[in-house]
């Protein structure tokens, strides 16, 4: 029970995951990075700040769907697991 009470305590995130060995992770990251510093540099003021509530929208929009995909996940594993612990 002990991984339980990491969990409570807030040690372990669910979330988390290690990127840095990830080769394609990192350079879909860096591509995202450049573009979007090329993008900033040719907006104006105005489409600067659309941009932003655009890319505040789309984070909102992840994090949510993130929390849905690890319900469900957690739901799966568990339904898995009863249906080992029966057989």
């Amino acid at each position: 029970m002990r991984i339980l009470e990491e969990f409570w305590y807030g040690n372990i995130e669910p979330t988390d995951y290690d990127s840095s060995t990830c080769k394609e992770y990192k350079e879909v990251l860096r591509l995202i990075t450049k573009n979007e510093e090329k993008l900033q540099a040719s907006m104006t003021d105005e489409q600067k700040e659309l941009f932003s509530r655009y890319t505040d929208a789309v984070r909102e929009y992840q994090t949510m769907a993130e929390s849905l995909l690890f319900q469900n996940s957690f739901r799966l594993g568990a339904r898995m697991m009863l249906q080992i612990m029966e057989e």
